[in-house]
């Protein structure tokens, strides 16, 4: 915090004294009123962008993610595969006969992100999950948005969990 002394910022060094209302008694003293000073707070926690530290500090502070595990991504899809037609087999009504080729769809995209984008906590991204949506919408499959919606809550739940468990195994 950077407090300035009050000369520097005010127009006047010395108090002003005002009395605002006759004194009542001989000993009630007058009211003062002093020239405000002001207090700056810096508030940037980082330097602003166009500071020539700016770029610096950024690109010390990036955090990079590990890279997808094959192998992680190989066990992933096939709970997933598992689970989730067994969540959708609920809904066999909204399916139909056409359950086999919904799950087909949402394992082909998740196992794609998983093989090529997901590092770990903190990197389970809402696209695939827009991406089955578009997809089973594209090829007019039943219960599109179900689909997605059950991809969606099941990866949230599951994925980062499984991530951290298959890696304090490998310690």
């Amino acid at each position: 915090m950077l407090l300035f002394n009050s000369s520097l910022l005010c127009s006047s060094s010395s108090p002003t004294t005002v009395t605002l209302s006759p004194p009542k008694s001989p000993t009630s003293k007058p009211l003062i009123l002093r020239t405000p000073c002001f207090i700056l707070r810096h508030y940037f926690q980082q330097p602003l962008p166009c500071s020539p530290l700016f770029a610096k500090t950024t690109l010390t502070q990036q955090h990079v993610y590990p890279d997808p595990i094959p192998e992680f991504a190989e066990y992933e899809t096939r709970k997933f595969k598992v689970e989730l037609l067994q969540k959708l087999s609920e809904d066999v009504d909204d399916f139909g006969d056409e359950l086999d080729a919904v799950v087909d769809v949402c394992v082909q995209i998740f196992s794609k992100f998983l093989h090529k984008e997901y590092g770990g906590p903190g990197t389970l991204l809402v696209t695939p999950f827009t991406d089955m949506l578009v997809a089973l919408k594209k090829k007019k499959l039943p219960g599109a948005p179900l689909a997605a919606r059950a991809s969606l809550l099941w990866a949230q739940n599951y994925v980062d969990e499984d991530w951290k468990i298959w890696n304090s195994k490998l310690k």
